[in-house]
């Protein structure tokens, strides 16, 4: 039967079997590439993904520095700033878009037209106009989530029934009660949908823009290393950056469902 529910435990267990199968073919891919190429590094062992580990951990003789904490430092840092501005700005702006006709009617083309512009197309128009520091990353992520999460926000309100809203009215609430009490609770757990869609494109602008400009994060060390055919800490970045959008896709859910029990739970 269509979205006849599962059992958590055979759940459980094809998902794991599925990141078995992914590894399982990483290895058959990584050996029969080095039958080919004993010295090969485009695709590295298990052995060699190890040692990548370990100088990505170990302090670098050159630098001082560990690779992994000071990048995870910077592009952490840089993300979260960039996610809350950019989070804070559209979920103000789609309320009122949605509240409000009058502001929809001036903010939503703009915003429609700005959600198709590509923040990595436009790099060198934030260089100009911020320059090449923080405030470049943070500016570059809060454009690109902006428009598209608005207009998610704006889209929700209006799917709050009319109804409701009536008879908050009916029983005396002011504007901002039913914005509060009202629209937004009702609209909360798709605002948290879309933000979590929103990761991924998140961490798409901070790695290019590193890539291009950054002396510190996951982007400038992976392009770096990608020069050198450095995979071996190559993939193990990726792996992190992976673990790490899906450690906040998982508190965000954990996040829903503990504010929107009613939302999650039907």
């Amino acid at each position: 039967m269509i979205r006849n529910r599962a059992d958590r435990r055979l759940k459980i267990v094809l998902s794991v079997t599925a990141v078995l199968v992914l590894l399982a073919a990483y290895t058959l891919v990584a050996h029969l590439q080095h039958l080919k190429n004993p010295d090969d590094t485009t695709i590295p062992t298990w052995r060699q993904l190890a040692d990548g580990v370990i100088a990505s951990c170990e302090v670098n003789h050159r630098s001082g520095e560990r690779w992994v904490l000071v990048d995870s430092l910077a592009t952490g840092m840089r993300l979260f700033l960039g996610l809350s501005c950019g989070v804070a700005g559209a979920v103000l702006l789609g309320l009122l878009m949605g509240c409000f006709e009058k502001i929809e009617a001036f903010f939503a083309p703009p915003m429609s037209l700005l959600a198709k512009v590509p923040p990595t197309a436009a790099l060198a128009v934030f260089f100009v106009m911020v320059g090449t520091d923080t405030e470049m990353y943070i500016a570059m992520i809060a454009f690109g989530v902006l428009p598209t999460l608005a207009q998610a926000v704006h889209l929700g309100v209006k799917d709050v029934p009319r109804e409701l809203i009536y008879k908050a009215y009916t029983l005396g609430a002011s504007h901002c009660e039913v914005v509060w009490n009202v629209i937004l609770r009702q609209t909360l757990p798709k605002v948290i949908d879309a933000v979590r869609l929103q990761i991924g494109p998140a961490m798409v602008f901070l790695i290019a823009a590193e890539m291009v400009c950054g002396d510190v994060g996951f982007g400038y060390r992976i392009r770096l290393q990608s020069r050198l055919l450095n995979m071996s800490v190559v993939y193990p970045y990726l792996a992190l950056l992976a673990a790490f959008g899906f450690g906040v896709d998982f508190s965000l859910r954990r996040l829903q469902r503990l504010l929107c029990p009613w939302y999650t739970g039907r």
